[in-house]
């Protein structure tokens, strides 16, 4: 199975992607551990070759939204979309508490950017990654998770693969 788990800053992609893949032996891709910080326009050719590559397998769960960068490349490919959709304060709440965590690679000064873009992300970016998601792969099934119970209860469902989108 291939799955691409979007979703808010703080919302819990990489947490859900790690059981996922945990529970399936499917490889992980983290996108936020691909993309270095630092890197701007020029990189994103090799961003996307690396991504190409990753996602080239039968089985993989893949963690991260950069919807213009790589939709095109993972969409045509995945199986399910797993958005994640809790209330943007506990998104903020997450996000704050992840910087104190030893090893967090994630800053302290980057936090009034990070709570700016979750505040907007609704407003923003949510309509962005819609448009790409249904330009790029509409007929790829939806599962929608909304709150903390949702998701820790989420496990991957049997289905026929590219059966239409179940929202």
């Amino acid at each position: 199975m291939r799955v691409v788990l979007l979703g808010c800053a703080g919302a819990g992609k990489s947490t859900l992607a790690k059981r996922l893949a945990a529970a399936t032996g499917a490889p992980l891709i983290c996108l936020d551990a691909i993309w270095q910080e630092g890197w701007g326009p020029p990189e994103v050719p090799a961003f996307r070759a690396t991504l190409a590559e990753l996602h080239a397998g039968d089985a993989w769960i893949s963690d991260g939204n950069f919807a213009l960068a790589t939709f095109d490349v993972r969409l045509p490919r995945t199986d399910l979309i797993v958005w994640l959709e809790p209330p943007r304060l506990l998104c903020a709440f997450r996000a704050t508490r992840r910087l104190f965590r030893p090893g967090e690679p994630h800053s302290l000064s980057k936090l009034p950017e990070v709570l700016r873009f979750i505040w907007g992300f609704e407003r923003i970016n949510r309509p962005r990654i819609e448009a790409e998601r249904l330009k790029h792969g509409p007929a790829v099934r939806v599962a929608r998770l909304h709150n903390l119970r949702e998701i820790e209860r989420f496990s991957l469902p049997a289905f026929p693969r590219k059966s239409g989108v179940v929202d």
